[in-house]
């Protein structure tokens, strides 16, 4: 999969990436160049296939293409980048 499967939604305020018919989510609040991510969604039977760990690390590299920052409110966000190091340079 790859991070062009990863979607901004901007009018409805999060990143998507569909999978066998159904759509993981991650949702953001945006506070100047700071994206608070508040919570991320992934379907029952999406769960434990890495669907949301693909969907944060397209959202993160578009972050990172923006030149915004991140402040990781949901706790799959801040496990992700945690977990993550290369990430942490986002962080407001």
């Amino acid at each position: 999969m790859s991070r062009s499967e990863v979607r901004h939604n901007e009018e409805r305020g999060w990143y998507e990436l569909e999978a066998g018919g159904a759509t993981a989510i991650t949702a953001y609040r945006r506070e100047g160049d700071t994206l608070l991510f508040t919570h991320t969604e992934v379907p029952v039977e999406l769960e434990g296939q890495g669907i949301g760990s693909r969907l944060i690390a397209g959202a993160l590299a578009d972050v990172r293409e923006k030149g915004l920052n991140i402040s990781p409110l949901c706790s799959f966000v801040r496990h992700y980048v945690d977990t993550h190091p290369e990430t942490q340079d986002l962080l407001a």
